[in-house]
Parts: C-alpha cells; sequence; structure tokens
C-alpha cells in the first residue's frame, strides 16, 4: 500500500459474499470462545473454596498468558507464512491450529464440571422487577420450605432501595404470586449488583481505545523507522505488536507466582490484590502508555525533520531510527492489559449473578468491542475539529504521519484516560462486592 506505482484491485462479485462471509463467520465464532472459555474454565473451580478461588486467579492469568503464546506465534511465525509463502497458506496454518484445538477440546470434555441453570435466568428476574420503611416486609422464598428449588438466596443491602419496591410484600401473599407482579429480595439483590457494574463496565472502554491506536497507528508508525534487527532480516511492521507478547509470557508467570503470593501474606485476599484495585492499576497504567506513545512520536517527527525526510515513502525510505524505540509504549500496555483485562474477567465472574455466571465475560469483550467502534469515532470527530489547523484536514487526515499531528492525539488520549481513571476511582471505591450466597 506504500508503493506510489502499486496497482490494488478492488474485490467484487462473488469474492466480495466470500470475503465478508467469511470475516463475519470468523467474528461469531471467536465471540462464542471469548464469550464461553474464561466462564467454562471458571466454572471448575469452587468459588467458596479458598484454595480453588486462589486457583481460579492462576487459570485467569493462565489463559492470558496461553492467549499471548497464541498471539506471539501468530504475529512471527503466520505473518512470515503470509508475507513469504501466500495468504492462503496462512490461513490454512489458522485452520489446522483452530481443528487442532476442537480435538483437544472435544476429548476432554467428559471430565468438566457442567453446571447447568436452573430457574429462569437473571435477565429474565431483574425485567420482572422502589423503599419499605421496614426490610422485613420484602418478600422472599422460605429457606426451609423451599430447599427443593435449588435457587440461589441473597441478603439484602441498604443500597439502590428504590429498587426494594419490586419485592415490597402488600397484605397476605401466597407463595404461586406471579413473579412479575412481586419479586423475591434475591432478585432485587441480582438487579442492584448489575446496575453497579455498569459503571465499572464503562471506565474500561477508553483503555481499548487506547489500544486500537497501538494495533493502528502505531503499525503505521512503524513502517516508516528502521525495521533491521540484523543485516538480513527486518521485522514486519505487522509484527509490533509481539512486543507486549513477549512481556506477558514472561511477567505473568511472575506476577501469578511470586508477586500475588508475596502480597497476599499481607493483604490475605486469594487473588493478593481486590479485582477492582487491578482493574484500576491497570487503568493508569493505560495512561503512562499514552504519555511515552507521545513522547516517542515527537521523537520521530524530530528525525525526520532533521534529516529532511519528513515526505519520505514508508517501508522504502525508512527513517533513520529504530522501530524498537516504540517497544516501551507496548510494553508498558501489557502491563495495563495483563492487571485490567484478567481483573474484569475475574471481576465479572464473580459478581455476576450465578445464571448468567457463563457470559459474564461477555461484558469485558462488549466493552472492548465498544473501545473499538468509539476508535472509529473519535478519529473522525479529532479530525473535523482540527480540520482547520493543519494543510492535510486533521491531526490525523492522509497516509503522512511526518506531517500530522498523532503525538497531540497521544496526550489527549492520554488526558482522557486520566480523567476516566478519577471518575473509575469515584465508582470503584463505592462499589460494594456482591455478598456470600445461599445456595440450597
Amino acid at each position: 500500500m506504500f508503493l506510489p506505482t502499486s496497482n490494488c484491485e478492488k474485490v467484487n462479485g462473488g469474492n466480495t459474499v466470500l470475503l465478508f462471509f467469511a470475516i463475519y463467520l470468523l467474528a461469531v465464532g471467536s465471540g462464542g470462545v471469548k464469550a464461553a472459555l474464561p466462564s467454562h474454565g471458571a466454572d471448575q473451580f469452587e468459588q467458596n473454596d479458598i484454595k480453588e478461588a486462589t486457583k481460579m486467579s492462576t487459570f485467569f492469568n493462565g489463559l492470558l498468558l496461553c492467549t499471548s503464546v497464541g498471539g506471539s506465534v501468530s504475529l512471527t511465525c503466520f505473518v512470515w507464512v503470509q508475507d513469504n509463502k501466500g495468504y492462503d497458506k496462512g490461513f490454512g496454518l489458522s485452520f489446522i491450529a483452530m481443528f487442532l484445538g476442537v480435538i483437544i477440546f472435544v476429548f476432554r470434555l467428559p471430565g468438566y464440571r457442567i453446571h447447568v441453570v436452573k430457574g429462569s435466568s437473571a435477565i429474565t428476574e431483574i425485567v420482572q422487577l422502589g423503599l419499605p420503611k421496614d426490610p422485613f416486609e420484602l418478600h422472599e422464598i422460605p429457606l426451609d420450605k423451599e430447599a427443593a428449588l435449588h435457587q440461589e438466596f441473597l441478603p439484602h443491602r441498604d443500597v439502590y432501595r428504590w429498587l426494594d419496591k419490586a419485592a415490597i410484600r402488600c397484605g397476605n401473599i401466597e407463595q404461586s404470586q406471579s413473579p412479575w407482579k412481586l419479586c423475591r429480595v434475591t432478585q432485587v439483590e441480582n438487579a442492584k449488583i448489575i446496575l453497579a457494574m455498569v459503571p465499572i463496565f464503562l471506565c474500561t472502554i477508553i483503555m481499548t481505545l487506547c489500544l486500537a491506536q497501538l494495533q493502528t497507528f502505531s503499525i503505521h508508525q512503524g513502517g516508516t523507522m528502521d525495521t533491521k534487527l540484523s543485516n538480513s532480516f527486518n521485522i514486519p511492521p505487522a509484527s509490533l505488536p509481539i512486543f507486549p507478547m513477549i512481556f506477558l509470557l514472561i511477567a505473568i508467570p511472575i506476577y501469578d507466582q511470586i508477586l500475588v503470593p508475596s502480597i497476599r501474606k499481607f493483604t490475605g485476599i486469594p487473588t493478593g490484590i481486590t479485582h477492582l484495585q487491578r482493574v484500576g492499576v491497570g487503568l493508569i497504567v493505560s495512561a503512562l502508555s499514552m504519555t511515552i506513545a507521545c513522547i516517542v512520536e515527537v521523537k520521530r517527527k524530530n528525525v525526520a525533520k532533521h534529516h529532511n525526510m519528513l515526505d519520505a515513502i514508508p517501508v522504502l525510505q525508512p527513517l533513520p531510527i529504530s522501530v524498537f524505540w516504540l517497544s516501551f509504549q507496548y510494553f508498558v500496555f501489557g502491563i495495563a492489559t495483563m492487571f485490567t483485562n484478567v481483573g474484569l474477567l475475574e471481576f465479572f465472574y464473580s459478581q455476576a449473578p450465578q445464571s448468567i455466571k457463563s457470559i459474564s465475560s461477555c461484558f469485558l469483550w462488549s466493552s472492548m468491542a465498544l473501545g473499538y467502534y468509539l476508535s472509529s469515532i473519535t478519529v473522525k470527530i479529532v479530525n473535523r475539529v482540527t480540520k482547520g489547523d493543519t494543510t492535510n484536514g486533521g491531526w490525523l487526515a492522509g497516509n503522512n504521519l511526518n506531517r500530522n499531528h498523532l503525538e497531540n492525539f497521544y496526550l489527549l488520549l492520554a488526558i482522557l484516560s486520566l480523567i476516566n481513571f478519577t471518575i473509575y476511582l469515584l465508582f470503584a471505591t463505592k462499589y460494594k462486592y456482591r455478598p456470600q450466597s445461599i445456595d440450597v
């Protein structure tokens, strides 16, 4: 795409249908795996058992580690195959890897714990849904009489009390009362938990907005820099995300096997620190990553100005500055990913009502999807607002990064991340963790 004389043919006809069908089919399959795998793995551990709760945390860290291993192989071996042997060979290797994964999963299937949800969904119960003067006016199924129902019971809490109206008994209420007219306390408490989780969910969107820039603009930056690893080998710009993957391969075992046990001795928490503390660390570190990205971009542009290469053709005329300067922002963002993503998986799984734990990880992936979508909107808004400040039509318009103002955009993201972190602190400090449920 960098060659001025290149001629790219536009896909059309049946090839267009096949291309988009494959892309969206991949999105559906990937979404299903990402949504089900974390929850299925966590279901293999008993959350109320301290030892198994510790193993559950190790599982989530291991899941990120395995993802990093897969990403490392993809960004090195598969990218090399695609660049040197053809995309058909690269996609073929991807198919073989996924096929082997399915075989291994099916082979182990009889040994898994399968938790079948009983009763109605928590979503339905929340939809069926507020200030009683006396908590004893609230309706709940008696534990001793309804043990056969195997339902979850949560104690009443004095938060979001306006929702309690849905569980107030008016006169003598028979147990056969329609749930659309009278809700259980547990239903109301589940609704309170979901409502309290929403601000946490929203505060994590900005981090994915920052991640999207490392997967787009930073790769574009790499195409303008010196990518030599040796006299005979250059690192492809598309392989730049390998930097955080390599760091995660080293950092995750150290964090899980050394740091967490050490911190656990002082806090008494199985995971070392709370889920929300872990998420908060990742959010503030992501702001630091954007600050570093801003500084590196300023240095890259200064090199271009100093060598009169502002209009140099990317890849063909690389700037005399190593692409490894970009590794700093990738490494720091890798730390943010290790803390925030795993912290969110643990948080959503531990706090979600039992009947929707199997889809609790969807909150993380939904947050990431919104972040990527917000990235496209943000870029367009920034270009429209800054249209008069540059000859290109905006800070990020055009293909010549040397004459754009990507450093300003990174600084803007760093400021937004700090503001987002401040808002997150307000909600995280007020959040009350889910009380111990009683399963009968």
